[in-house]
């Protein structure tokens, strides 16, 4: 296996903060297409776990968080307050109760999605010619392999 000489590993060390700087602005600018202070990064993280995933014990999402039971217990109950989660109990073990999206949080998850995929396409179709939409999406698959290492 060929070691990489010095010149490539300094392009792929700008690269990787060239990555990292656009990649940051791009999120902030999505955010910026809805309420960005609406919820911490542990009740957003909580917030999608349910959506991808379903329903859940708070010792569930604990260990899926790497947090503590009582750090997750406190995340919540301030969800719970927010009216974005309800517990319910779980139909194979009555003791333990299943948290889960509201249906009005759902419509504002919903809404959200709508109003950042919205922007993007306007972007996307006002800013790139279809051939850098067609690079783009070659682009989309590689950072979804560096995502998922």
């Amino acid at each position: 296996m060929n070691k990489p000489s010095i010149t490539s590993e300094a392009h792929s060390a700008a690269l990787a903060a060239e990555l990292r700087i656009s990649l940051g602005k791009l999120i902030r600018r999505l955010r910026e297409q809805t309420h960005p202070n609406d919820f911490t990064s542990a009740q957003k993280s909580v917030l999608l776990r349910l959506d991808r995933d379903g329903p859940s014990t708070v010792s569930a999402l604990a260990r899926a968080e790497s947090v503590r039971p009582q750090s997750m217990r406190i995340t919540v109950a301030s969800l719970e307050t927010m009216k974005a989660i309800r517990g319910k109990p779980d139909p194979s073990d009555g003791r333990q109760t299943l948290i889960e999206l509201t249906p009005g949080f759902r419509k504002h998850l919903i809404a959200s999605r709508a109003a950042k995929d919205d922007w993007l396409l306007r972007a996307l179709q006002e800013q790139l010619s279809a051939e850098e939409q067609a690079e783009l999406a070659a682009a989309v698959k590689l950072l979804e392999r560096l995502a998922d290492f």
